[in-house]
């Protein structure tokens, strides 16, 4: 059988060639055969794609919902499952650390119950800090505290014979010009600091962070140095406070990572750019086809981007100023309390001195004439009243320019440019169709139109515009700017966005108390970020803000400009009618407004930040102490 198909096979050919060589219109024969197959190609490709266009959209699941009742779930679980007594605090402290609590912890318990705390047993994130100085004796560690202590912007906190003060160490005495970390963090210890034992904090005074150990020094403990020959020796030579062209945060942050990371394989720090004016190639929007809503633009982040692996992604830290700081880092392990750090970093997270402190920049219901705090700010708004609209003003701040180059892609920048835009590029937003229900439908529409419909985002200064690419008047020209505004000025909009400046925003507890809701978008952790429900007490972003607009989409519904794409559309490939259920996304925004600011009178208090600082106080007292076990809850 198979002798007889290759005969025929063979036959077949051979009869092929010879037409080609007797028939001078054979060719023309071939290439009308060639015609006619690619005709028919392209044509039944056009039907298809023309049936595709005019075929309904399937529907749309928006994810908003779920991640709002995942979130109050988690978050009622979280709370629900907290020690009760202080016995079932030991039992979980046991459970989650592998070893038993510091001395003074019934006493601390104590002091956390008189005072109303919700959270008692989540300080997961302060163990994390705390982990790698167990490497040290208490000695060393007490030793690296005073050396520290000498580097400029740092300042001490001591304890001693029960009271609390601030000093210069290089001074060797109280200091009333140090900085006002220290002194709001000594506040923090008024309370309880007859309960706590002699001990050094060295306070950071920058807000970026100060520690960045690298990877092999982390993995193995016999690089660490021995201090005994001073903080010179260990640092291998004398502390430049600045970079002063001999390296940047980046290079030094790189060092933090496994030698497999895509970071320190410096070819993968580069990512492929298309040329100006280009933009990717797809087939089927070229058709007028799309499947669904696009990329990132409809993609919604359970939290903020805080633990972010900059290590396996490079590319990204173009985009955040704090790599960019003018203000060397410190590459070896010492003690550094800060009110914030990125992933990476080695200092030890406390409150922030502008959560605790009053000020009327970053207070919200600060009476300075009364010197007072109101639970309700005199110039809050009812919701009702409330612009719809997405709000900010601020300062230019976002990093340092070591290297110089990069300041038009830090974070406030590209907010700041992204809603100034006034071209035709098109954003795809997802919309309720009719308004009100949970049909969603999608369109693509020029961000000219979604800002002008949206956005109240400007800057009311420029900080270090000369660095800027066309020097001031070029941030000028790029970026809105408007009148500084007070503080109050917030609380007569719907919707806050939150982002980094030159370390975290130090406006985040304002926000939230205010009864309006809060967008978020930073890298950095703070002392109470495992306490914070993303989704519940505030509205999570991501930090290149692609989804920012579909945000608000859901929840203030349609805007005019999508309405108008909605109908230029309707009856095309737009599908209405579909799992046309009842859905408030009003209500929705409100409940996030309402959550925050619950949490703030419950969790953000000031008291829960002393709460804060006395577990961290009994957790390092253990750590600086000649003897541990004697400083172990129990013995």
């Amino acid at each position: 059988m198979r002798a007889r198909v290759a005969t025929l096979a063979a036959a077949a050919l051979g009869l092929f060639l010879l037409l080609q060589l007797v028939s001078p219109h054979s060719n023309q024969i071939f290439s009308h055969t060639q015609r006619w197959t690619t005709a028919s190609s392209s044509m039944i490709r056009s039907k298809f794609l023309r049936a595709k266009a005019r075929a309904p959209r399937p529907p749309i699941h928006h994810p908003i919902p779920d991640l709002m009742e995942e979130a109050r779930t988690k978050y009622i679980e979280k709370i629900n499952r907290q020690s009760a007594t202080v016995e079932d605090a030991v039992k979980e402290y046991r459970r989650r650390y592998n070893k038993n609590p510091p001395k003074g912890f019934d006493k601390w318990y104590q002091f956390a119950k008189d005072h109303d705390a919700v959270i008692f047993d989540e300080y997961d994130q302060l163990d994390r800090d705390l982990k790698p100085f167990w490497l040290f004796s208490g000695a060393e560690l007490r030793r690296r505290c005073i050396q520290v202590g000498f580097l400029p912007s740092v300042d001490l906190v001591r304890i001693e014979n029960g009271t609390t003060r601030t000093i210069d160490v290089s001074k060797g005495f109280d200091d009333a010009e140090v900085g006002a970390r220290a002194k709001g963090f000594r506040v923090m210890l008024e309370k309880f600091q007859r309960e706590l034992p002699d001990m050094d904090f060295p306070i950071n005074e920058k807000a970026e962070g100060r520690i960045l150990v690298p990877w092999e020094e982390n993995q193995y403990s016999n690089l660490t140095a021995d201090s005994s020959g001073g903080i010179e020796s260990v640092l291998g030579g004398e502390f430049i406070p600045d970079w002063r062209g001999d390296g940047n945060v980046w290079e030094a942050y790189r060092r933090t990572c496994d030698p497999s990371s895509q970071a320190r394989r410096l070819f993968g720090s580069l990512r492929a750019k298309l040329k100006e004016g280009q933009k990717p190639i797809s087939r089927l929007a070229d058709a007028g086809v799309t499947a669904g809503p696009k990329g990132d633009e409809f993609i919604f982040a359970e939290d903020v981007d805080d633990k972010y692996d900059f290590c396996d992604h490079p590319w990204a830290h173009y985009n955040q100023g704090h790599f960019f700081s003018d203000w060397r880092t410190i590459h070896a392990l010492y003690p550094m309390f800060s009110p914030a750090k990125g992933v990476g970093y080695s200092d030890i997270l406390i409150p922030s001195h502008y959560y605790f402190s009053s000020t009327k920049r970053y207070t919200y219901g600060w009476d300075p004439v009364n010197m007072k705090i109101h639970d309700v700010d005199d110039m809050e708004t009812d919701w009702d009243d409330k612009s719809t609209d997405i709000f900010w003003r601020g300062a230019t701040t976002g990093g340092g320019s070591s290297p110089p180059g990069f300041l038009a892609q830090y974070q406030r920048h590209r907010l700041i440019k992204m809603t100034s835009d006034m071209s035709d590029a098109e954003k795809t937003v997802v919309f309720a169709d009719p308004p009100g229900s949970t049909n969603f439908i999608s369109a693509s529409i020029p961000i000219a139109e979604l800002n002008a419909d949206m956005m109240d985002v400007a800057f009311t200064k420029a900080v270090g515009c000369t660095q800027y690419p066309g020097g001031c008047d070029g941030m000028r020209k790029d970026h809105r700017f408007a009148d500084a505004v007070p503080l109050g000025e917030n609380w007569r909009h719907k919707y806050l966005i939150d982002i980094d400046g030159m370390g975290y925003s130090a406006r985040l507890f304002a926000l939230l108390k205010s009864e309006s809701a809060v967008l978020k978008s930073t890298v950095y952790t703070e002392f109470c970020s495992e306490w914070l429900q993303p989704w519940l007490h505030y509205i999570p972003v991501t930090q290149l803000y692609n989804e920012i607009y579909n945000i608000f989409a859901f929840f203030s519904g349609p805007t005019r400009s999508m309405i108008e794409a909605a109908n230029a559309t309707r009856g095309t490939y737009q599908s209405a009618g579909l799992l046309s259920g009842h859905l408030d996304g009003d209500a929705e925004l409100r409940k996030i407004a309402s959550a925050g600011r619950e949490w703030m009178f419950s969790v953000g208090r000031k008291i829960d930040m002393e709460i804060y600082v006395y577990r961290l106080c009994i957790e390092w007292a253990r750590l600086v102490a000649d003897d541990r076990e004697a400083m172990t809850y129990g013995n």
